[in-house]
C-alpha cells in the first residue's frame, strides 16, 4: 500500500478524491475499503499506473485485447524474475521438473507475457526446452521425434489437428517421448471438473495427462492444476485472491464470483483489487494432493462476454464445448451481432466441405440436447474461415468475434 501511494500516480489521485488513509490498510480484510480496480482504468490511464522511471523497464508487454485496445505492462528486471519464479512453481504443481523437456508450442514474442514466463519458468526450473512456436504439426512432430519432449505447452484446441496430423502421416503418437500437456488460454473441465468435451476428444485418442492453468498478465501469475485435476492453486506469495458477487461481496466456498486479484513484489505496475472479469468457482477447502490454498475452477465465462439468446444466458465457453465434441469440426469462429431490436444472435462459422443436411441436423440436435437452443450456422471457404480464424496479428486463434 505504502508503495503504491508513494509511486502510482493512478492510486495516489484516487486515495486523495476518496481521502483514504493507507496506514489503515494493514490486513487482507482491510482491502475492502479499498475500491476495485478496472480493465477501464487500465485503458483510460494506462502509464498513471507505472511506478517507476521508464530507463528501469526491462520488458514491454501488452495485453491481447480479447474486449478492448491493448494495454501495455511494464516490467522491471524484479517482475521478470517474478515472472519465472511463478512459472516455475505452477509447472512443479503440474508435475515437471529438471529432468523433463518442456516443447513450447504458443508465441514467445509480439509482447506476449505468457510465452515469456513459460520459457523463463521452465528455465527456472532447470529442464530442457524447445521452442517451437504456435501451429504448423510437421514441425511440432519433426520436433517431438529428433528431441524427445515430455511435456508440451498448447492451447488445448490445436491437440486435435496434432492428433490428426499424426494419424494421416502413421506417427506412433501413442508410443511418443510425451506425457503430459499444460493446456493454456481454453478450458479442459467442466466447473465439476470432469473433462469438457474437448478434453474428453483428447484423452480419447491419446493416453497423456492433461494439465489445465489460468492466467493473465494483468497478475503475472498462473493458477495451475496439481495432479488431482480439482482446480488451480493460488500461489499466495504474488496475489492476494478474492472471488465477488455482483454486490462485490467474497462468495462462499465453491461458488462461482469474479476473479478479482491484488498483485504482490511486483514493481512496474501493481495492481489493487483488480477485477479481472473472469467468472470462476473458488474452492477454500484443502486439496486432496496435502495443499491448502484457495483453487479456482476453469473460466465459465467473461462479465463482458454473456450473450442473452432465445431467452437463454449462455457464455462463449458453453457454445465451444459442443462444437468441440463434433469429430467432424476441425476449425469454427463464434461471430456474435445484434438484430434490429438489440437482441443478441450467434452465428457459427464452419467449413463449406462438411455442409451437409445430414450434418446439419447434427448439428441442430447437439445444440438443443446440451444449451436448449441452436445458433444460425454459415458455411464459408475453408482458406477464408483459416485467414479469419489465425490472423498474423494475433497471438491466439480468434475464435469469437463480435460484428
Amino acid at each position: 500500500m505504502q508503495y503504491v501511494s508513494e509511486n502510482s500516480k493512478f492510486y495516489q489521485r484516487l486515495f486523495s478524491v476518496l481521502n483514504i488513509d493507507v496506514t489503515k490498510i494493514n490486513a487482507i480484510e482491510d482491502l475492502t475499503q479499498l475500491p476495485f480496480t478496472t480493465k477501464d482504468d487500465l485503458a483510460h490511464y494506462n502509464d498513471d499506473f507505472l511506478c517507476v522511471e521508464k530507463n528501469k523497464v526491462a520488458d514491454y508487454v501488452t495485453t491481447s485485447g480479447t474486449l478492448s485496445a491493448p494495454v501495455t505492462f511494464y516490467l522491471t528486471k524484479n517482475d521478470v524474475e517474478r515472472l519465472a519464479e511463478n512459472e516455475a512453481t505452477a509447472l512443479r504443481y503440474a508435475g515437471g521438473t529438471a529432468n523433463d523437456v518442456f516443447q513450447i508450442m504458443t508465441t514467445i514474442d509480439k509482447r506476449f507475457m505468457a510465452g515469456l514466463a513459460y520459457y523463463l519458468g521452465v528455465s527456472k526450473i532447470g529442464a530442457g526446452i524447445v521452442r517451437v512456436g504456435p501451429g504448423s504439426p510437421y514441425l511440432q512432430w519433426e520436433s517431438i521425434q529428433r528431441f524427445s519432449p515430455t511435456i508440451l505447452i498448447t492451447i488445448p484446441s490445436f491437440i486435435p489437428k496434432l492428433i490428426d496430423y499424426a494419424i494421416e502421416n502413421k506417427i506412433d503418437f501413442k508410443n511418443s517421448s510425451v506425457k503430459s500437456i499444460v493446456c493454456i488460454g481454453e478450458p479442459i473441465r467442466q466447473p465439476d471438473f470432469t473433462l469438457s468435451e474437448l478434453g474428453k476428444r483428447i484423452l480419447s485418442q491419446w493416453d497423456i495427462k492433461l494439465y489445465s492453468t489460468y492466467a493473465s498478465t494483468e497478475m503475472s501469475a498462473a493458477f495451475t492444476e496439481c495432479s488431482e485435476g480439482k482446480g488451480g492453486h493460488l500461489n499466495p506469495e504474488l496475489i492476494i485472491l478474492e472471488v465477488v458477487d455482483e454486490n462485490g461481496k467474497n462468495v462462499a466456498n465453491g461458488e462461482l464470483g469474479e476473479v478479482v486479484v491484488t498483485t504482490l513484489g511486483i514493481e512496474g505496475m501493481p495492481l489493487l483489487r483488480y477485477k479481472t472479469g473472469d467468472l470462476c468457482h473458488v474452492y477454500y477447502d484443502a486439496c486432496s494432493c496435502g495443499r491448502n490454498t484457495p483453487r479456482l475452477g476453469p473460466v465459465v465465462g467473461r462479465k463482458q462476454q454473456m450473450i442473452k439468446f432465445k431467452g437463454t444466458t449462455l457464455f462463449p465457453p458453453a457454445i465451444f464445448d459442443v462444437l468441440d465434441m463434433i469429430s467432424e469440426i476441425e476449425l469454427y469462429q463464434v461471430e456474435i451481432s445484434k438484430d434490429e431490436f438489440d437482441n443478441d444472435l450467434i452465428t457459427i462459422l464452419l467449413p463449406k466441405n462438411i455442409e451437409t443436411l445430414g450434418f446439419k441436423q447434427k448439428l441442430t440436435s447437439s445444440f438443443k440436447s446440451k444449451l436448449r437452443v441452436t445458433p444460425y450456422f454459415r458455411f464459408i471457404d475453408n482458406n477464408l474461415l483459416n485467414q479469419q480464424l489465425f490472423k498474423p496479428e494475433k497471438r491466439k486463434p480468434e475464435k469469437l468475434i463480435y460484428v
